[in-house]
């Protein structure tokens, strides 16, 4: 398998300050026809979302000729925490990602984003790593029965204290044990937890569906640049371990907020030279 441009996803990563509109016609001028949609207040709160909201979004993608690939709720800044040890909120949260699955399979998609939550810092580790795999696994198989297939990433330390490095996403695939989840690989949580993806491919192989393609220092969600993370070795390993699912470039912070599409052409670009400086 070679890579190529057909496998990134156009996203609304760092487009929250505008209409979703403007994110699809920017995503029409990179070539962009797959869509990760991040489940985010203005475009897409979920809690909320009506059926009406739903179809306008479909109508709104179908337009440009372009289709859902990933639902990724906002599952870090909202009150979303799966391994929470507050009935209310651990509930509520089962409950977003079950209606997240629904609007998923509404829209056509086939991937829902998920991560593990956290629990609190002064309490056994082993409490709310119990709550995290129910929950998850509640989801998984939920999500499974709309034809929904699930993915799982790793977060940073200051993310999640349940999983944030290799080792603890191999204990958490093997805990959930459902051949509805596969691996979504984010490069920056990867190099924040000091991990490779050869690393990532040596314990799980084939079962990395989905990437989040984003340079960092080795944190910090940056364009392609604007970091320190080797994107071409990146590249060459998913090459040669034949990767053919998509990637996406999950972009945040103030310095793209204001021109989002400079900051997705600048990823396009560089992943292109990058595609380029190797025959």
């Amino acid at each position: 398998m070679t890579l190529d441009a057909s496998q990134i996803t156009g996203t609304n990563f760092v487009y929250q300050n505008f209409a979703f509109e403007r994110c699809l016609d920017d995503m029409v001028e990179l070539g962009r026809e797959r869509i990760e949609l991040w489940g985010i207040a203005p475009h897409l709160h979920i809690p909320v979302a009506t059926d009406a909201d739903v179809r306008r979004l479909r109508q709104q993608m179908s337009d440009r000729g372009q289709r859902l690939y990933c639902l990724t709720p906002e599952q870090v800044m909202y009150p979303v925490n799966l391994g929470s040890d507050v009935g209310w909120l651990r509930e509520s949260s089962i409950a977003m990602f079950r209606r997240a699955a629904e609007i998923c399979a509404e829209l056509d998609g086939e991937v829902l984003f998920l991560t593990p939550g956290r629990g609190r810092e002064d309490e056994d580790p082993a409490e709310p790593w119990k709550r995290s795999i129910d929950g998850l696994h509640q989801v998984v198989e939920y999500a499974s029965t709309l034809g929904i297939r699930c993915v799982v990433e790793s977060l940073q330390r200051s993310e999640s204290n349940l999983v944030f490095d290799l080792e603890s996403l191999v204990r958490l695939d093997r805990d959930v044990d459902h051949s509805n989840m596969t691996i979504a690989l984010d490069t920056v949580a990867m190099a924040a937890g000091g991990d490779t993806v050869e690393g990532y491919y040596a314990a799980f192989g084939d079962r990395i569906t989905h990437v989040h393609l984003v340079d960092g220092a080795p944190s910090g969600h940056r364009a392609w640049g604007d970091g320190e993370l080797p994107l071409a070795d990146y590249l060459r390993v998913l090459e040669r371990h034949g990767y053919d699912g998509m990637m996406s470039f999950e972009i945040f912070g103030a310095a793209y907020s204001r021109e989002p599409l400079a900051a997705h052409r600048q990823c396009q670009d560089a992943v292109s030279a990058a595609l380029a400086s190797w025959p």
